[in-house]
């Protein structure tokens, strides 16, 4: 019989709002409307009860890469859940095409197996205007025909493509992506306002890390922000760790596009849940130093060391978010994006019994994902 349990008396934040004294009931891997008069139950009284969070843009953590070995990507997985994430899209980093359509082939077998959600190609197809920490001498221009190469070695598995859609091929490769049920994510991109409208009805629907990595907000050449920010049917990642987003930019997109439309984002590498130091990313060296990360050549910033209970932390004690809107931000709206809102999102009876259980200071306590604790709650040791 399945193993039955009861949370009870935690702040739950469910879709209609915070519920004070809650109780969450699960049964085997799923969440229950109701628990067997038998089942476990466990005082959670003066912490938080929240979704699991689900992380689009990550590139890996714990020391590992998602463009390394399999053991790699399941230790950068592992690293990302004992910080509340329990689902993650793994992000490539622009490489050789034979490389990526390697990784391609190897990631998607462990999407089959359920450790990730699917497979994010940031690069090669970015503007070398905005690159970032890609390898310039990698980048090229989003021919169809290659990107349809890089979804044909996922093997169903890619969720999502990062392109500089004013590039030569970008709009015909935005249809291509919309056709086969692929996210076609703007970024890393130096598309003025008009191009990136005209990126929009094509059928991008994604901002990479909206404000990084493309041309800045102007009063007579708006760019791709205001575009991106003002379309309904754009969702925008926002890195939420201190460092890539002043406080104002953050206030600004939920100002402008709700928490229904704005997921945070990790675009973690390697020193995620890990420590200072030298780092690849990609080809590319890295210096960590605070906990910010940096191109060793050049100083451009490279991706973070975020967790997403980090993201959260911040968002409700120095951005003063509601809670509710954090959460949403964290795991309705990424859930909604992946198609997953049926399964994972938020803690109603029917799905998965993946949760994060915070104190009062919101640090987790306790990560439940598909009904096994990852991190066990001090009630439990």
């Amino acid at each position: 019989m399945a193993r039955s349990l009861v949370l009870a008396g935690a702040r739950v934040v469910l879709p209609g709002g915070v519920v004070d004294d809650g109780r969450v009931s699960v049964q085997g891997t799923q969440i229950t409307a109701a628990a067997p008069e038998n089942a476990e139950v466990i005082d959670v009284t003066g912490h938080w009860l929240v979704p699991g969070f689900v992380d689009l843009h990550n590139h890996g953590g714990g020391g590992a890469s998602f463009s390394g070995t399999a053991d790699d990507v399941l230790r950068a997985v592992r690293t990302h859940r004992l910080h509340g994430t329990t689902t993650l899209v793994a992000s490539t980093v622009t490489d050789e095409m034979d490389l990526l359509v390697t990784q391609a082939g190897l990631l998607s077998e462990l999407a089959e197996q359920g450790d990730i959600a699917g497979i994010h190609f940031e690069g090669p197809f970015i503007s070398p205007c905005r690159k970032g920490a890609h390898s310039e001498v990698l980048l090229r221009d989003p021919d169809p025909a290659e990107v349809r190469k890089l979804i044909d070695a996922a093997r169903g598995r890619a969720t999502m493509v990062t392109l500089a859609t004013e590039l030569p091929g970008g709009i015909d490769s935005v249809r291509l992506l919309a056709e086969h049920g692929v996210i076609a994510a703007i970024g890393h991109t130096d598309a003025t306002y008009e191009q990136t409208v005209e990126a929009i009805d094509a059928g991008a629907t994604v901002a990479t890390h909206l404000f990084n990595a493309m041309p800045p907000l102007g009063h007579r050449a708006p760019g791709p922000i205001a575009a991106l920010l003002e379309d309904e049917r754009v969702t925008v990642e926002l890195i939420n760790d201190g460092v890539h987003l002043h406080p104002a930019a953050l206030e600004l997109a939920f100002h402008r596009a709700g928490a229904s439309r704005v997921a945070f984002i990790t675009d973690a590498m390697d020193a995620a849940g890990s420590g200072d130091g030298r780092y690849l990313l990609g080809p590319l060296e890295v210096e960590v130093s605070e906990g910010v990360a940096r191109l060793v050549e050049g100083g451009s910033i490279a991706g973070s060391t975020l967790t997403l209970d980090r993201a959260f932390k911040r968002a409700v004690t120095v951005d003063k978010l509601p809670v509710e809107d954090a959460v949403r931000a964290l795991s309705a709206t990424p859930a909604r994006l992946l198609g997953l809102a049926d399964r994972i999102g938020s803690l109603e009876p029917g799905k998965d019994a993946d949760l994060v259980l915070l104190d009062a200071d919101f640090d987790v306590q306790g990560v439940m994902r598909r009904g096994e604790w990852v991190v066990v709650p001090p009630q439990l040791a």
